[in-house]
């Protein structure tokens, strides 16, 4: 099992910045792939970003490509996302995952509870 907790989400205007954490636990390997999902309100989860911890091999979505960072601290088991030029439609609920697909329909087997980035 893994554990994700997440932090950083809030209130931004549009243009400016800001950057989502995740502590990554329990039972997971350098093989695995950790990334971030968002949620539009009555819209299904979609994958942002994605990194394979062992390597460092990163996926994005376009609409978010030259916008979003993702890194990681494998010392800290940490995960992040760097949020530049946020645009209004960034608003959403956004999801650290582990075991993530990106591929497709990206998927993933575990995800947090969930942090609001709102851009007005």
């Amino acid at each position: 099992h893994v554990q994700l907790v997440e932090s950083g989400g809030g209130s931004v205007q549009a243009g400016g910045s800001l950057t989502l954490s995740c502590e990554v636990s329990g039972s997971i390997d350098g093989t695995n792939c950790i990334g971030w999902f968002r949620q539009y309100p009555g819209k299904e989860r979609e994958g942002v970003a994605a990194i394979v911890i062992l390597g460092g091999t990163t996926y994005y979505d376009d609409s978010v490509t030259g916008r979003f960072t993702i890194s990681q601290d494998n010392a800290e088991n940490t995960l992040y996302l760097h949020m530049n030029s946020l645009k209004p439609e960034d608003t959403a609920m956004y999801y650290c995952a582990a075991d993530v697909v990106p591929a497709g329909d990206w998927s993933a087997t575990y995800l947090s509870p969930g942090t609001q980035v709102t851009v007005s």
